[in-house]
């Protein structure tokens, strides 16, 4: 039996990592140079709701033979809707606003093998009163990118590090990502935050199994101070989730996708300065749908 301090431990430790390699989730795969997606995980045993529009918009820029800079902004609104009674007033808890700035060099120094540095200033807020300090974090991502294309069993391979300034513990982390087509219709994905399964049907059609992390922080502008008199300065919430999906390749590119899924384990937590939890607000299964349309590069 796990002691409660025990399970608070591999809590934290798995929020930990979790915002470690949220910010990495562009640099394994090719970026997309337009997003527009919808997501909604839609109201559990905690009387909780979460819906979130994505709008992301890349730019690559040649420069120098097969080099690129990349810049764009990646925008999440993310509406909460928390019905159950609670001890304070939640109407602070309702919307919040994540918007980042995406400038990442790439570096080709040999026909398969790139190098990828990423720095995203990112703004996370309420926004219900005008911009502080605390609505501002810095994350980077630096890796090896090495990508096999024109062959029968194409691969890609992420290696690198990440940090993340908005976890307590502020140092880099590692990060891996292997994506192989190991025969005409099959292919896997190994790493975090996705691993998973695809079958490829007459290269338009693709359908997908995941296991995925999602999630948020956010600074709270106005505190929520709790009964016990504890102030809460931000809100965050981690989930670990197993999808099923299927994608539809629209032109070269382009392409429209559905998923639907479960929630293996869902924290959404307040913590105060020192970034401590200190009132779960929603820690319950989910139901998970997300669609969206891409354009790749």
């Amino acid at each position: 039996m796990i002691s409660v301090q025990s399970e608070k431990s591999i809590r934290y430790l798995t929020r930990t990592v979790f915002f470690f390699l949220w910010s990495f989730v562009g640099l394994a795969q090719t970026p997309d140079v337009i997003r527009a997606e919808y997501m909604l995980m839609p109201r559990n045993d905690s009387d909780a709701e979460l819906s979130r529009m994505k709008l992301l918009v890349n730019v690559p820029i040649k420069v120098r033979d097969s080099n690129n800079v990349i810049l764009g902004a990646e925008y999440n609104r993310l509406a909460y809707n928390l019905e159950r009674e609670l001890p304070f007033s939640s109407a602070g808890l309702k919307q919040f606003h994540v918007l980042d700035f995406n400038m990442a060099y790439v570096w080709k120094f040999n026909p398969n093998w790139r190098f990828i540095g990423v720095v995203t200033p990112r703004l996370a807020s309420t926004l219900t009163n005008p911009l502080e300090n605390g609505d501002f974090s810095v994350n980077a991502t630096v890796g090896f990118f090495k990508e096999k294309k024109n062959i029968d069993k194409p691969m890609i391979l992420v290696l690198g590090v990440a940090y993340n300034s908005t976890v307590a513990l502020r140092i880099p982390l590692p990060i891996f990502y292997y994506e192989r087509r190991f025969s005409k219709s099959w292919s896997f994905v190994v790493g975090i935050p996705k691993t998973g399964m695809k079958f490829h049907l007459k290269e338009r059609h693709q359908f997908q199994t995941e296991f995925i992390f999602d999630g948020y922080y956010v600074n709270l502008q106005n505190n929520i101070v709790l009964p016990n008199t504890v102030s809460a300065s931000s809100v965050s919430s981690s989930a670990a989730l197993v999808t099923v999906g299927y994608q539809f390749r629209l032109a070269a590119n382009t392409f429209i996708y559905a998923y639907a899924g479960h929630t293996v384990f869902q924290d959404g937590v307040l913590r105060d300065a020192d970034r401590n939890d200190i009132f779960t607000l929603n820690d319950n299964p989910s139901l998970y749908f997300r669609t969206g349309f891409r354009i790749g590069l």
